[in-house]
């Protein structure tokens, strides 16, 4: 099998000079090495990334996919908003009896979230709203959709490590798909909560890790994804990322877990 290189581009990095609240990250320059906290963004202000890998693959096992990310991020002196987008898809080629070349969709999932966070609670302390949708084709749920309010907090805070975690109570609605064709539609109540550890491992290497956990009535969902960013020059980095989807409740012919493991280029100016 040969494994063609991973395609992978763009990061747009857009932020503004001003003063801004001094609990805001620092900013300084996009450029400059990594480091363990967010760009800073002024009042009014906004940052956003996007990040797009690919895998095509050729001879015995002929496939391609394809997983890309954008992050926006809006602040004002009030209130801090996150808006992400992300997909990942895959397709594999094969011979039919006949020895036509026929290609089938193996994965595809669609995600989108929004959260407004409320600042003015104290130094680190946050109130929030976070809407999420996920359609997976392929995944425990079709059509996964949550909506959660909670209280948020930093942890730690150390030079070059910090420790932020999320809670409260949410609500649920998704549908399932098995096998024979039938539908089930699934909703309720459930308690949220999260955590985002970030550390800056050198001047040029930042690790994140960040946990998702919705306790539903009839399902557990969780979410993890684990991620290391190196720097190779002035405006390119290298990110590998690892994150792991998991349902306790799921359809006989379906898993609890899924994974997925990345290796992109991002691109910043």
């Amino acid at each position: 099998m040969k494994l063609s290189p991973i395609l992978a581009l763009l990061i747009v990095s857009v932020h503004g000079a001003a003063n801004a609240a001094p609990d805001l990250p620092q900013v300084g320059d996009v450029h400059a090495p990594l480091t363990v906290m967010m760009p800073k963004i002024p009042d009014g202000g906004w940052f956003t990334s996007a990040e797009l890998g690919a895998i095509n693959t050729s001879g015995n096992t002929s496939g391609t996919s394809v997983t890309g990310k954008i992050d926006a991020r809006h602040e004002t002196s009030q209130w801090s908003h996150e808006f992400i987008a992300s997909g990942y898809f895959k397709e594999d080629e094969y011979e039919n009896e006949e020895g036509e070349l026929q290609r089938t969709r193996s994965a595809e999932r669609w995600a989108t979230s929004a959260k407004a966070s409320f600042k003015l609670l104290g130094d680190g302390r946050r109130a929030f709203i976070l809407g999420s949708h996920v359609n997976d084709k392929f995944g425990a749920y079709v059509r996964y959709s949550s909506l959660s309010v909670g209280y948020g907090s930093r942890w730690y805070t150390a030079p070059d490590k910090t420790l932020d975690v999320e809670i409260g109570p949410g609500y649920f609605n998704g549908k399932r798909e098995y096998e024979n064709g039938v539908e089930e539609e699934e909703d309720g109540l459930t308690i949220r909560g999260a955590a985002q550890f970030r550390w800056q491992v050198s001047p040029s290497a930042f690790f994140a890790q960040t946990v998702s956990v919705e306790k539903g009535t009839s399902n557990t969902h969780s979410v993890a994804e684990t991620s290391l960013s190196t720097k190779i020059n002035g405006s390119m980095q290298m990110k590998a990322g690892f994150s792991v989807r998991n349902d306790s409740s799921v359809p006989d012919d379906k898993k609890n877990t899924d994974t997925q493991t990345s290796l992109t280029m991002v691109y910043s100016f």
